[in-house]
């Protein structure tokens, strides 16, 4: 039995003893009752010294995959025994045990080329990413803790397990993980861990663009999102280069207070945390600026037509994280979007909603919200109240008209329009027609309406066609 970093606390040991899951005691107590360590290990034991509820449970032991199998029967499943790693299912749970392990030789910066089993809990942790995930907890809640997690996560601290270069240079994947636990978690790398990542940065090249991507969605949701992304935009700019043309470009324009990038991170920082999407735009809504400068002769800065321009270019830097179709058909809309004018009229709002709908038009809005907040101070109410004033309209449409803004909601359809002799693609151009004069508000949403403007159209063409 390893030797122990007892906390002096036995009250403690049972309020962390208390944290663990009945399915995941029950896999620790039948492990310690054949003889064997066990121990949960990694993210679990970091999250409950945070005072958060695990999502993920993983437990390590010093019992061979073979003797894992065979206590657990016909809950236990080989899901990674080259790794050393078996999967228990227990009340509709999973949870991977993994035997201590050394890795051998990392040959594709990414996974080791072998694996040797070990009887030493220290020699398993000493393998793994960061001190804060390098701590284990036994079934008694004891903490065991040879690297200072405990300590680096009292102090917002994420630092490497042993030398950060050998770190990264096992897995370069950790360099994105580091930014994502940096900004998730509010810790903030020490100096040698942030030089590393500095040093090592194009090491990324070498890993699947979807494992970035997992990375970077989840680092653009976090706390510390914004001080991340200042410290290290040459990080992204691997696998996104056109950031690098975003940085320190003055705006030389009244509306702005900062920089390019100073202004793309606080509208970040001003869109609402765990929504992905408004995020991802935010942080990809300017990129076409420093394509479209121009300067007047009064010396103001104007950048024409940016987001036709940035919306072509966030959709190739999306497609080139495999980023999935829903996905990325929203940022760049949004993208598009963005610096269009929607005036606060029914309208404005009913044309928007035509080409957008209302889940996107109402996204489009709170991008609105976060670029205007990211701009100078002066700007801020009036764009803030004729924002109100749209989401006013946008509401009384929704919730207090029968608003039809979708050739589904039409009160007709192509066989309303066979009968009354249209054929071919003019079925789909009177359609549209229609639907226009609906959302212009020149007529109204009602089948006898639609029909009779419809026929009127069909005698006008007849009579045009004669």
């Amino acid at each position: 039995m390893q030797n122990l970093k007892q906390n002096a606390d036995t009250q403690n040991n049972a309020e962390i003893r208390k944290q663990i899951p009945d399915y995941v005691q029950w896999i620790l107590q039948v492990l310690e009752e054949h003889g064997f360590e066990a121990w949960c290990v990694g993210g679990c034991v970091r999250d409950i010294l945070r005072g958060l509820t695990p999502h993920d449970w993983d437990v390590t032991t010093n019992a061979l995959p073979q003797q894992v199998m065979s206590l657990f029967h016909g809950r236990a499943f080989p899901t990674g025994l080259q790794h050393g790693t078996v999967t228990i299912a227990k009340n509709h749970a999973h949870v991977e045990v993994t035997t201590f392990r050394c890795d051998g030789a990392y040959q594709d910066f990414r996974h080791p080329s072998s694996v040797t089993f070990t009887r030493s809990l220290s020699e398993d942790l000493r393998r793994r990413d960061f001190t804060v995930n390098a701590m284990a907890m036994n079934a008694h809640g004891q903490i065991f803790d040879p690297f200072g997690g405990q300590r680096d996560l009292q102090a917002k601290v994420l630092r490497c397990v042993g030398s950060p270069d050998e770190r990264f240079h096992e897995d370069a994947l950790r360099l994105m993980r580091g930014l994502r636990f940096a900004a998730v978690h509010e810790l903030i790398p020490d100096t040698l861990t942030a030089e590393s990542i500095h040093r090592n940065r194009e090491l990324l090249s070498r890993i699947a663009p979807e494992r970035i991507r997992e990375e970077l969605l989840q680092l653009l949701c976090g706390v510390r999102t914004t001080d991340v992304l200042r410290q290290f935009p040459d990080v992204i700019s691997v696998f996104w280069p056109e950031i690098t043309d975003m940085l320190n470009v003055p705006q030389h324009n009244p509306w702005h207070c900062c920089d390019l990038w100073e202004h793309t991170l606080h509208a970040l920082d001003a869109a609402e945390q765990n929504n992905v999407v408004l995020r991802c735009t935010m942080l990809l809504h300017d990129v076409g600026k420093p394509r479209t400068f121009t300067m007047d002769e009064q010396g103001t800065g104007h950048f024409y037509r940016h987001g036709d321009v940035g919306c072509k270019m966030a959709d190739a830097m999306l497609r080139r994280l495999k980023c999935s179709n829903a996905f990325r058909s929203q940022v760049v809309t949004l993208v598009e979007w963005h610096d269009r004018p929607v005036e606060a009229t029914e309208k404005s709002v009913r044309r928007a909603l035509a080409q957008l709908g209302e889940e996107t038009f109402r996204l489009l809005l709170a991008v609105k919200r976060a670029d205007n907040l990211a701009q100078a101070e002066w700007t801020h109410d009036a764009v803030q109240r004729q924002l109100d004033d749209t989401q006013r309209i946008l509401e009384h449409l929704i919730h207090e008209k029968e608003i039809c803004f979708t050739l589904r909601q039409l009160a007709v359809n192509g066989h309303d329009m066979m009968e009354t002799g249209f054929h071919g693609r003019e079925i789909g151009t009177v359609l549209n027609e229609l639907l226009n004069r609906v959302i212009d508000g020149e007529l109204s949403n009602e089948r006898e309406t639609l029909l009779s403007a419809a026929r009127e159209r069909y005698e006008r063409s007849s009579a045009d066609g004669n």
